[in-house]
């Protein structure tokens, strides 16, 4: 199909080649023969008059029309496709849809897991993927990868794309129920003498925490263990005087279904505000549109946060036991 005599086809070649930047793993994106790419490529630079890629060395880089080109040409696709996925209205009893969702453990746990039965009970077609942020997660989601993220609020400021706050939480921190060396109270001396265990994501050599705690207080942690993850935390901290500093939601949780107590944290540190991102070609999308909804109302049903309660009976028999 033509548009203004320029083949549209060219437009998936054209997003696909400024991605890649190589004919060879574009072809492989494309799922058509390097000369079948090589042959787009050059249809595109006769277009437009311009080179589009540059060999620099051994890589390959963007002309500054290519620079151009690269966001206009990616939202063009992605609106398109989400004008061929739309039905006419929407009901979510009968509605057969994929959402793939960018959420660390924490918001599944505290958020998406009780989402996920709203919507089995209320659209079973409806089916939901979850995947953990990497380092590459704004990328990702930036090329249409993903419909939804949800971070923290401080993540998200370079994306150009709707979005609203679905919580708050605060930090506390988690030790081991029968931790004798930890009373009632935390003080700050104590915090920093203490082993901590902390969730580092992919290979980011500091994370948010530390970068926010070194510059106030002039000291840093004593690291003993490290995780990629925010759900093995707990099983880091049984059986050892280890402490972990979290969300209070998420380490209320823990402390549920797990032998570790709840503290509060001896500094105060803003709350953490967890939002939800999604693209703008997706605003209007009425299935989309419905997801979003929910996702608001189950956060508006999240218990009121609570101060760190003191240890229970059996804690205090594990402490002095």
């Amino acid at each position: 199909m033509r548009l203004d005599r320029f083949d549209l086809n060219l437009l998936i070649a054209l997003d696909v080649l400024l991605d890649e930047r190589s004919v060879t793993r574009a072809s492989h994106r494309l799922h058509i023969g390097q000369s079948a790419t090589s042959s787009a490529l050059a249809r595109l630079r006769e277009h437009f008059s311009d080179e589009l890629l540059l060999w620099d060395g051994k890589k390959c880089t963007l002309t500054p029309l290519a620079q151009q080109l690269q966001d206009p040409v990616r939202d063009a696709l992605l609106r398109a496709r989400a004008a061929v996925a739309t039905r006419p209205g929407f009901a979510a009893t009968n509605a057969q849809r994929r959402f793939s969702i960018c959420a660390s453990d924490y918001a599944t746990t505290v958020l998406l897991g009780q989402a996920l039965v709203r919507i089995k009970a209320q659209a079973p077609g409806i089916v939901v993927e979850i995947r953990s942020p990497q380092r590459s997660a704004l990328e990702t989601f930036e090329r249409g990868g993903v419909d939804l993220m949800i971070m923290p609020e401080p993540y998200l400021d370079s994306l150009q794309h709707p979005r609203t706050p679905l919580f708050e939480d605060t930090q506390v921190c988690m030790v081991c129920a029968g931790n004798a060396q930890v009373g009632e109270r935390l003080d700050f001396d104590q915090y920093l003498a203490m082993g901590h265990v902390i969730a580092r994501f992919e290979d980011e050599r500091a994370p948010a925490f530390e970068e926010w705690f070194l510059p106030r207080h002039g000291r840093q942690r004593r690291l003993e263990a490290c995780v990629d993850n925010f759900s093995t935390l707990p099983f880091l901290v049984m059986g050892t005087t280890r402490i972990a500093t979290l969300h209070r939601r998420l380490a209320e949780h823990f402390a549920r279904h797990f032998p570790v107590r709840v503290l509060a944290a001896p500094f105060d540190m803003p709350p953490v505000v967890e939002a939800m991102v999604w693209p703008r070609y997706l605003d209007n999308d009425q299935a989309h549109l419905w997801l979003r909804q929910t996702l608001l109302a189950c956060a508006a049903e999240l218990p009121a946060l609570q101060q760190p309660s003191s240890p229970t009976p059996q804690a205090r028999r594990q402490a002095k036991a």
